[in-house]
């Protein structure tokens, strides 16, 4: 063997080697370049099917961003090409639709970390899909990153592989109460009485305890703490007590189409409350182009102003990518899954490392400013729970059609209507 090799030509080895270096280094090029996956689980079908829809809007959006060549935004990860410290890595999100079941969620969740095996779990709409999601998520060791989900249990559990972007209620409620209180100074016409409403779920029994704490705090006192069974047929009895108890506003936590069915059912008897909504089904476009001018003055807590756009200059571009998609603006829910989806990549690429516990390692070090992002939060940064403590709300109120920053009044970009004590 060694005989016949001698008589080769003499750069036969030398060729050969040159060969296989090319096709070692092709092959690292290719597997640095491979797809990074993440689940998201979302309802894809049922009454909630288009906030599903609408998500997969939202993390396309991102998802062209981070991917993508194209103009550079001014936020982190705009200028595209993939992930910098992944050799231009993309990622990929694999949807699940849980149908608004946690138990749906649950399995989903399950399935595509052994069969798809996904890096990192997102989502979920609803907290109590979350609660499930997280279970798995933490019994696996996947990260997952909670987009739009605001009960303030479920970053009180223990979790380690739990992350929240956004603000949790107890954080958007105390937004609320501090409104009421600046406003109050501001007119001379004081919040002083509630009514709470609230759907059954861990979303609505969570939002109603912090609410009836801060109010205590606040001095003032809830008149009607109405707990109903969510996407009731009708809600003509509630709508009825909460007109009997006549407080100044009305605290709704309720998904879309109970909010749709409130508003309705309140015009039916001519009663229209002052409304400080709980988010949720409340910022939905369905909502708004659903009741039309019934929703004129209600107000909502969000984690995003569309109108923000000298503190956020990415809001231009990236809702004109919005609109593409789903033909309508960017609102508080779709607005949240852009950051978190943000902020999983930019952990991701940090780590330079699609390893599950390196990815975690990545998200307890985020420190990310606000004006990287399209929200109005301080910045990105979380706490041993897992939960973004510079994540900080803003006031809202709907008028033509579209909801409008009212506070912090000095971001403020129109004086509030306040009817209050009038």
């Amino acid at each position: 063997m060694l005989l016949y090799a001698t008589k080769l030509p003499e750069n036969w080895l030398m060729k050969r080697l040159w060969v296989a270096m090319a096709v070692f280094a092709a092959g690292l090029s290719t597997a640095h370049a491979e797809d990074i996956l993440i689940g998201a689980i979302y309802p894809l079908s049922g009454n909630a099917s288009q906030i599903g829809v609408d998500a997969q809007a939202a993390v396309g959006v991102m998802s062209d961003i981070i991917n993508t060549d194209h103009a550079a935004i001014p936020m982190l990860l705009g200028k595209g090409g993939g992930l910098p410290h992944m050799h231009g890595a993309h990622i990929k999100v694999i949807f699940a639709d849980h149908q608004n079941d946690p138990q749906k969620a649950r399995a989903e969740a399950e399935r595509l970390i052994t069969q798809e095996h996904v890096v990192a779990l997102i989502g979920s709409y609803t907290s109590a899909t979350a609660a499930t999601i997280s279970q798995v998520a933490e019994r696996y060791e996947v990260p997952y990153m909670a987009m739009d989900n605001s009960s303030p249990s479920l970053s009180q559990r223990g979790l380690k592989w739990f992350f929240r972007t956004s603000p949790h209620d107890e954080m958007f409620t105390q937004g609320m109460f501090d409104f009421y209180k600046a406003i109050g100074e501001k007119t001379g016409h004081p919040v002083k009485t509630v009514s709470l409403f609230y759907e059954d779920s861990i979303f609505g029994s969570d939002s109603s305890n912090v609410q009836k704490k801060l109010a205590a705090a606040a001095g003032i006192k809830v008149v009607a703490d109405i707990k109903y069974r969510a996407n009731s047929p009708s809600l003509s009895a509630e709508a009825q007590r909460l007109k009997s108890a006549d407080a100044d506003v009305v605290m709704p936590s309720s998904y879309t189409s109970d909010a749709i069915l409130l508003m309705r059912s309140d015009n039916e008897i001519g009663y229209h409350p002052t409304i400080m909504a709980q988010s949720a089904g409340f910022a939905e476009n369905s909502f708004l182009t659903s009741v039309g001018t019934l929703a004129d003055g209600v107000m909502s807590r969000s984690s995003f102003a569309l109108d923000a756009v000298k503190s956020r200059p990415a809001i231009p571009a990236v809702n004109a990518m919005f609109r593409a998609r789903a033909n309508k603006d960017l609102n508080d829910n779709t607005s949240r899954q852009i950051v978190a989806v943000q902020t999983l990549a930019d952990a991701i690429d940090r780590a330079g490392s699609s390893k599950p516990e390196d990815i975690r390692a990545a998200l307890t070090k985020t420190d990310i400013p606000g004006d990287q992002t399209i929200m109005p939060l301080k910045g990105v940064k979380f706490d041993s729970t897992g939960q973004n403590t510079e994540a900080t709300p803003v006031i809202q109120q709907i008028s033509g059609g579209a909801y409008h920053t009212i506070y912090p009044f000095d971001i403020a970009v129109q004086a509030p209507v306040w009817n209050v004590g009038k």
